[in-house]
């Protein structure tokens, strides 16, 4: 085949057709078809240019810094502004752009984050949770908490950014869910009938890398439960 016939089939667009189409007088219904035939094409060419861009983007993906210090597990971990400060420059390079939308329902927090391409296609990840009470946080305070993490959270998901080994929030507290009262109640009865006093208090609470009992994670109670048990008892005298 010749090789001009070759490129004159390639570069044709239901746009071609549709100016084509304008030129013959053709009927309004085939005008339409035409109109919506290209309406998909662009879409389905903005699509393929976004993927592109996302996998030029992921081919080269920078180091973010882990910029602030988990005051509970003395760990390092990457702030909201460390990872979108670092990542949207370079998403910026590909023609990609991120955006969040924000969502309350009851007591249900929503956020949706959104990478835009300039060909215009959109894709979006979008993740909820309930506002976080533990500590002592007021109302505002707890809602920005889950809503720092859920934005952070989506931001890693959509982008494919894997920023921390914590998966913290502000300060690497507010995501953490802590033991119930019950379990609070049960560790406090192991360290009575172990007979601990405030010095062993404070060895157990090192160990556990926590300020308090109370700021235990739900995650290590049978870590704490485990060291409770293999503790020796208070020698008699």
């Amino acid at each position: 085949m010749d090789t001009a016939i070759v490129v004159q089939q390639q570069q044709t667009t239901p746009a071609m057709l549709l100016n084509i189409a304008i030129e013959k007088g053709a009927e309004l219904d085939k005008l339409e078809k035409l109109m919506d035939l290209q309406m998909k094409w662009e879409a389905n060419q903005a699509r393929k240019a976004f993927h592109m861009a996302m996998s030029d983007f992921k081919a080269n993906l920078p180091t973010v810094a882990k910029d602030k210090t988990n005051k509970q597990y003395g760990s390092k971990y990457v702030s909201e502004d460390s990872l979108i400060n670092t990542i949207n420059p370079e998403l910026s390079k590909h023609g990609l752009s991120a955006n969040f939308d924000f969502k309350q329902d009851n007591d249900t927090i929503t956020v949706t984050c959104s990478i835009t391409h300039a060909d215009g296609h959109r894709e979006s990840v979008s993740l909820s949770g309930k506002a976080d009470g533990s500590g002592s946080k007021n109302p505002l305070q707890q809602i920005k908490s889950t809503t720092t993490y859920l934005r952070k959270a989506t931001f890693e998901a959509i982008t494919g950014i894997a920023s921390s080994e914590n998966d913290a929030d502000d300060d690497g507290n507010g995501a953490t869910v802590f033991i119930s009262d019950k379990e609070r109640s049960t560790i406090l009865d192991m360290m009575n009938a172990k007979e601990f006093d405030t010095e062993r208090t404070e060895k157990f609470l090192q160990y556990m890398k926590c300020e308090s009992i109370e700021s235990i994670p739900a995650d290590k109670f049978k870590v704490a439960m485990t060291a409770l048990r293999s503790a020796q008892g208070k020698a008699k005298s």
